[in-house]
């Protein structure tokens, strides 16, 4: 008995991958300095919360979409 997967060509389109920039959904909801620390796995710290601010303010809320799997 084979385990094997079946050859790509033989998938039909809806077995594609979903890209990235389509996986990401927004609340609608603005995005805090502490979302954009804990998204990328930092404590939250006046250092770090500057960091993000900065980085919203370059990125705008795509800043927490970047970060997140």
């Amino acid at each position: 008995m084979s385990t094997s997967q079946p050859d790509a060509s033989s998938r039909s389109s809806g077995d594609r991958c979903t890209p990235d920039d389509v996986l990401h959904a927004r609340t609608g909801t603005d995005v805090s300095p502490e979302d954009v620390v804990l998204a990328a796995g930092r404590d939250i710290t006046p250092r770090n919360l500057e960091w993000a601010k900065r980085k919203i303010e370059t990125e705008g809320p795509a800043a927490l979409d970047k970060l997140l799997p």
